[in-house]
């Protein structure tokens, strides 16, 4: 059996009682981080009777089939991250493909999770919401992901570096519009947690200067389509403020008439009537 046992985000005094009993009990625990893991048993008391191995983004295509071996040969392997569920934006997924490709039974040990808490605390619509993960670190394709999200109606939950959180949350202004609500999470359940909640431009103004710890941004999902400025000078100057973001201008184009529900081609020819 494959175990994705979750790991606190911050208070070790948060780790639900199955995970100290998953890994007292496993064959083999791959960790992500093994100094991490030993740290964490010393703090939950327990010995791991069991072989630990790494699985890290570095060689997780090598140590699956390893690890798929053990699984098939009747081991229960635990797999642990740094922080949270495995898989989720951590290493995991290409074990639980292999192990669901080779029959093999895939549980879970629940626990804490920076997506649920932060979702919780924003203030912002919990009904429906989408997980996004991290942003690409290129700004120019960080731009074109925040385009195709730009009409999303759910709210977004993001993970962020902290030191382009700050780059993050401007192109977010820059494409949803300063006044769009959001939060930014940092150090969830840690010593120096702190919830910052408000528009995406203002937020981007106080993470200017940088931000320490681990960053969960929440941004609420667009209005419904009303038409909004739908004139062509400010059509064309949407368009702009996208190219000047980073995006192609058909890119920049698209995202417009998805925000404005002006067709692609009115846009286009809005756009083009000055060239």
């Amino acid at each position: 059996m494959l175990v994705l046992a979750a790991t606190p985000i911050g208070r070790v005094t948060d780790a639900p009682p199955r995970l100290a009993e998953e890994l007292a009990g496993a064959d083999v625990v791959a960790a992500e981080d093994t100094r991490r893991l030993r740290r964490l048993t010393t703090e939950l008391g327990v010995e791991i009777g069991g072989r630990v191995v790494s699985y890290f983004e570095g060689n997780e295509s090598a140590r699956t089939p390893q690890l798929l071996e053990a699984l098939e040969n009747g081991d229960r392997v635990v797999l642990v991250t740094d922080a949270g569920m495995p898989s989720v934006s951590d290493p995991g997924y290409r074990l639980v493909v292999a192990a669901v490709e080779a029959d093999i039974q895939v549980t879970a040990v629940p626990g804490p999770s920076a997506v649920l808490m932060a979702l919780a605390v924003s203030g912002l619509p919990v009904d429906r919401f989408c997980f996004e993960g991290f942003l690409p670190r290129k700004g120019g394709e960080r731009s074109r992901r925040l385009a195709e999200l730009a009409a999303e109606p759910r709210t977004m939950v993001f993970f962020e570096a902290p030191h382009r959180t700050g780059a993050a949350l401007s192109a977010m202004a820059g494409t949803f519009g300063d006044d769009r609500p959001g939060a930014v999470c940092r150090e969830l359940t840690k010593t120096y947690e702190e919830v910052r909640r408000g528009p995406v431009g203002e937020l981007a103004e106080w993470a200017a200067d940088g931000v320490r710890g681990e960053v969960t941004i929440v941004v609420a999902g667009a209005p419904p389509a009303t038409g909004g400025d739908t004139d062509p000078a400010s059509l064309r100057s949407a368009v702009d403020a996208l190219v000047d973001d980073g995006l192609s201008r058909k890119d920049a184009i698209a995202a417009v008439a998805k925000q404005t529900g002006v067709p692609k081609r009115e846009v286009y020819q809005v756009v083009h009537s000055e060239d």
